[in-house]
C-alpha cells in the first residue's frame, strides 16, 4: 500500500507539474487574447445574470446555472486552499490567485458558449452538454469525449463528494463536538432529497444557497479586514511585491522564491474557479438562453465572483492578519492558518469560519453530482441516472466517516486527465468561440435565437 500511494503521490506531482500549469494559464492568456479581452462585458454578463431569458430554451436559467456552477466552485480551496498558497508560496502567491482568475474569465467564457452551441436534447425534453458533446460533435473525436465523460465520471467521487463530506465532518466535529457519524447521517438525507429530483431541483437549492454562503463569508472577511485596518494598505503592498521579487522569512511568513509564489499562486487559482478543467459547462448547457453568447457572458462572472473577490478577500485577510500577529501565527498552514485569522472576530468568528466551509463543501458536492450524473448518462445512457443518484448518496456518507489523503491525490490526478480533452476542445474550437462571438456580441445582436435546431439523442 506504501508503495501504491508513492506511486500516486509520483503520478500527481507529474500530471500537475509545469507543463499542466503552463498549458492551463497560456490557454486563459490565448482566449483572452482571441476573444478581445471578453473581461471587459463584465458588468454587461453580471446584469444579464439577473435578468430571465423567457425566450431561451433549457431546464433551468441562465442564474440558476450559475449559482450551480458556484456552488461546486467556491468551495474549501477558496479558504483553505489560499491559505495553503500563502503558507507554501508567501504572500506573493495571493497575486498570482488572483490573475489567474482574471485571464481564467476568458476560458470559462469559451467553454459555455461551446456546451450551448454543441449542446443535444435528451428523448425526455432535458438538453444535455459539455466538453464530451464539444469533441463529439465539433471535433469529431468522440472517444476523447469519451475519456473526459470517465475521467469526470470518476471524479466527482472524490474532490466531488467524498473529501468535501470530510471536512463537513472534521469542521462540525472540532467546533462543536459532533460525532462524524451523525454529521455524515444529515449530510447524505440532505444530498439525496436535493439530488432526487435532478438539475432543476439542485438549482432551486442553489440559487438561494450560493448567495447567502457567499455573502455571509465576504461580510466576515469584511469585518476582519476593519478590525486589521491598519494592516490592510501595508498587506496590499506586500502582496504585490512579494509576486515579483524573493520574500525572506521573517514577520511570521516563511522565505519564497517569486516562482514559488506564481506556482502556489496558480495552482490554487485554477483549482479555485475550475477554469479550464470542463466541469461547469456541464450545466450551462442545461441554460435557458437564446444563444450561446448570452449564458457564456453569464458563466463568466463565476470566475470574477469566485476567484477575484472571494479568493482575493481571503488572501487578504490572511496576510493583514499575519502582519497583525506574527508570533502567535508563525508556521501554520491550511486550516489552522484561517482559524487563527477568523479568531480575530471575538466570540463568532470560529462560528463564521465553520457555516462558510459547511456551505462551501456542501454546495461543491451539489454541483459535482450533476456534473457526475451528465458524463455516466453520456457513457451509459438514462438508465445510469437512479444507480447513480443511490451510489453517489451513499458515497457521502462514506466520505463523512473515512478520511484518506489517497483519496485527494486520486481526485486531483483526475482532475487533470479531465483537463486536457477540455482544453484540446478549447484550442481546436476557439475560432468557433470567436464566430460565435463576432456574431452576437460584436455585431450587437444578442437578442438574436442563434442555435440550429438542436439534435435529439437517446440519452
Amino acid at each position: 500500500m506504501e508503495c501504491f500511494v508513492s506511486i500516486i503521490s509520483d503520478i500527481q506531482a507529474v500530471v500537475w507539474g509545469p507543463i499542466m500549469l503552463l498549458l492551463l494559464f497560456g490557454t486563459h492568456v490565448f482566449l483572452t487574447i482571441r476573444t478581445r479581452v471578453i473581461q471587459r462585458y463584465m458588468f454587461q454578463g453580471m446584469k444579464l445574470s439577473v435578468t430571465p431569458d423567457r425566450e431561451g430554451e433549457g431546464d433551468v436559467s441562465g442564474f440558476g446555472a450559475l449559482a450551480t456552477a458556484l456552488a461546486a466552485t467556491i468551495g474549501t480551496g477558496n479558504i483553505v486552499g489560499v491559505a495553503t498558497a500563502i503558507a507554501s508560496g508567501g504572500p506573493g502567491a495571493v497575486f498570482w490567485v488572483w490573475l489567474t482568475g482574471c485571464f481564467g474569465i476568458a476560458s470559462k467564457y469559451s467553454e459555455a458558449v461551446l456546451a450551448v452551441k454543441y449542446r443535444v436534447k435528451g428523448k425526455d425534453g432535458a438538453m444535455i452538454g459539455g466538453p464530451m458533446y464539444a469533441l463529439e460533435r465539433g471535433l469529431h473525436l468522440k472517444w476523447l469525449g469519451v475519456l473526459f465523460a470517465l475521467f469526470a465520471g470518476l471524479a466527482c467521487f472524490g474532490i466531488g463528494n467524498r473529501t468535501q463530506s470530510n471536512s463537513i465532518s472534521d469542521m462540525v466535529n472540532n467546533t462543536f463536538g459532533v460525532s462524524p457519524h451523525i454529521t455524515g447521517l444529515i449530510i447524505t438525507i440532505a444530498t439525496g432529497v436535493v439530488i432526487i429530483g435532478g438539475v432543476k431541483s439542485i438549482a432551486r437549492v442553489c440559487e438561494k444557497l450560493v448567495p447567502f454562503m457567499a455573502g455571509f463569508y465576504i461580510i466576515g472577511c469584511i469585518l476582519i479586514l476593519i478590525l486589521n485596518r491598519e494592516f490592510v494598505g501595508a498587506a496590499v503592498k506586500l502582496i504585490v511585491t512579494s509576486a515579483f521579487t524573493p520574500h525572506a522569512a521573517g514577520g511570521g511568513f516563511i522565505g519564497s522564491t517569486v516562482m514559488l509564489a506564481i506556482r502556489f499562486g496558480i495552482v490554487r487559482g485554477l483549482f479555485s474557479n475550475e477554469a479550464g478543467l470542463g466541469s461547469a459547462p456541464i450545466v450551462d448547457a442545461a441554460a435557458s438562453t437564446r444563444n450561446p453568447v448570452r449564458q457564456g457572458l453569464i458563466a463568466m462572472t463565476g470566475v470574477f465572483w469566485d476567484t477575484v473577490i472571494v479568493c482575493a478577500l481571503t488572501g487578504l485577510v490572511l496576510v493583514s492578519s499575519i502582519m497583525k500577529n506574527p508570533e502567535g501565527m508563525a508556521g501554520l498552514s491550511g486550516g489552522d492558518l484561517s482559524s487563527a485569522a477568523f479568531a480575530n472576530i471575538p466570540v463568532i468568528g470560529p462560528i463564521v469560519l465553520t457555516v462558510g466551509l459547511i456551505t462551501f463543501a456542501w454546495s461543491t458536492i451539489l454541483g459535482w453530482s450533476y456534473y457526475g450524473e451528465r458524463c455516466w448518462v453520456y457513457l451509459c445512457g438514462p438508465k445510469a441516472i437512479m444507480p447513480f443518484r443511490i451510489i453517489f448518496t451513499l458515497v457521502v456518507l462514506i466520505g463523512s466517516v473515512v478520511s484518506l489523503d489517497l483519496i485527494w491525490n486520486i481526485a486531483d490526478i483526475l482532475n487533470a486527465l479531465m483537463a486536457l480533452p477540455n482544453l484540446i476542445a478549447l484550442l481546436g474550437l476557439s475560432g468557433v468561440v470567436v464566430a460565435e462571438t463576432k456574431k452576437y456580441l460584436f455585431s450587437h445582436n444578442m437578442e438574436a435565437w442563434s442555435e440550429d435546431e438542436i439534435p435529439v439523442v437517446d440519452r
